[in-house]
């Protein structure tokens, strides 16, 4: 009676362990052991270091989306189960779903900035050529090197410091073009200054072997698809892997219906119209385009996907080389991702037509082959091959664009397969 009595004395103060009492015979033990365990939830995914890339770093892009990956709200592929394994750490790419709320899920492209076997050959080639080893810490190496104390003693990024750089888009730089580099680098919390005070060591390292590697997501950054430019959203990135809003690769589209491969083309050209005309007077070039350059949104959108291959020439400014240098500089960073005897394409020799010849070459034939009716589908093609050969020296690239444009507006329909211009092209000329 004595043990009854102080079971509910000690348990008086809370009525529903008291009730508990009660039903167990006042054994706190067993009350113990009678509570209901948590189920243990198994995480989606094992997330490692050497997968994301983060044992590279500060010889990657950044972290500013590390927690959504450890979070479990970027998944891999159409996978939302709690089951599932990574995919292959050897694939350049990834199909993603990415969630602000962990109820409503939009696609996402998870891109490395190149291929396994390019970042590891580029690795090693770290350490041998530095420090005369096979593995390495490829943050110490590189922090040695010339350019990078620059670097650290720089409080603007000017030409001289990308100097020999591969990136086609600093293959001619001006000084507003690096500021808005800075400026608008989304990989710090604190950007908006042209000048480099607010980036860290790391920070800087960062920035420089991104822009060595692969400037696609610099350009994401830089030119946001908010502002009108024709470049998917950027996400974030953690390690070595980028996250952007998802397209489909064109190629997808090149045994699309008539109508849907006019209205892409039409697309395509207006893009072009766009990099080579725009407020900012900031001139883009391809200095190569394939069938994944470009890409469609899920309402018929048509984007730039592949950023990588973009040149820019500020036409405002123009070209500022980096001074007292008779040959192109090149050290470690000039040869990551490319050979080092590569000869870089002058600026000089780019003209207007650049990248429409490249689009007849090597898209617009595949896209619009065999889709129309007699006479339409010769004129297309007599013009393709006249583009192709470079258009002569009579017409310019927006006289031959429009001659294109011309011959596919009428071959559009306006139907919610377009829903990019839908149902506006219904009541708009300019759809």
């Amino acid at each position: 009676m004595g043990h009854w009595i102080c079971c509910l004395c000690s348990r008086v103060a809370d009525p529903l362990m008291l009730l508990l009492v009660l039903a167990l015979g006042c054994n706190p033990s067993s009350a113990a052991t009678a509570s209901p365990s948590v189920p243990h939830v198994k995480p989606s995914y094992s997330f490692g270091r050497t997968f994301l890339g983060l044992d590279k770093c500060n010889a990657c892009i950044g972290t500013s989306i590390c927690k959504k990956f450890f979070k479990e709200e970027i998944r891999f592929d159409t996978w939302l189960s709690s089951h599932l394994k990574l995919p292959p750490n050897s694939l350049l790419s990834y199909s993603g779903n990415y969630t602000d709320d962990a109820k409503s899920w939009r696609l996402v492209d998870i891109t490395r900035l190149t291929s396994k076997y390019q970042h590891d050959r580029a690795d090693k080639r770290i350490c041998t050529s530095l420090l005369k080893t096979r593995s390495c810490s490829l943050e110490r190496a590189l922090r040695r090197t010339q350019r990078f104390q620059k670097w650290l003693r720089a409080k603007r990024l000017t030409p001289d410091l990308v100097q020999g750089l591969p990136s086609p888009m600093l293959r001619c730089p001006s000084q507003r073009l690096l500021d808005r580099i800075v400026r608008r680098y989304a990989e710090v919390p604190d950007a908006g200054s042209i000048h480099m005070d607010h980036l860290t060591d790391r920070d800087k390292l960062r920035l420089l072997y991104t822009l060595a590697v692969n400037s696609h997501p610099i350009l994401l950054q830089i030119f946001p698809d908010v502002e009108g430019w024709p470049f998917p959203r950027y996400l974030g990135s953690c390690g070595r892997l980028v996250v952007s809003a998802s397209t489909r690769p064109l190629r997808d589209f090149f045994g699309a219906a008539a109508e849907v491969a006019a209205d892409l083309a039409l697309q395509l050209l207006a893009v072009l119209r766009s990099m080579a005309t725009n407020d900012l007077n900031y001139f883009f070039y391809f200095t190569r385009v394939d069938a994944g350059t470009f890409g469609v949104f899920s309402n018929g959108h048509l984007f730039i996907r592949d950023a990588s291959t973009l040149g820019i020439i500020d036409k405002e400014e123009g070209t500022q080389r980096a001074p007292g240098r008779a040959s192109e500089y090149k050290d470690i960073f000039s040869c990551l991702t490319v050979d080092c005897q590569s000869e870089f394409v002058s600026c000089d020799s780019i003209s207007e037509k650049h990248s429409l010849v490249m689009v007849c070459q090597d898209l617009l034939p595949k896209l619009l082959a065999r889709k129309f009716v007699s006479p339409v589908q010769e004129r297309i093609d007599a013009f393709l091959q006249r583009c192709a050969r470079g258009l002569g020296e009579h017409q310019g690239s927006n006289e031959a664009m429009e001659e294109l444009a011309e011959i596919l507006k009428p071959l559009r329909s306006c139907d919610s397969r377009f829903a990019y211009r839908y149902p506006d092209c219904r009541y708009s000329d300019k759809y």
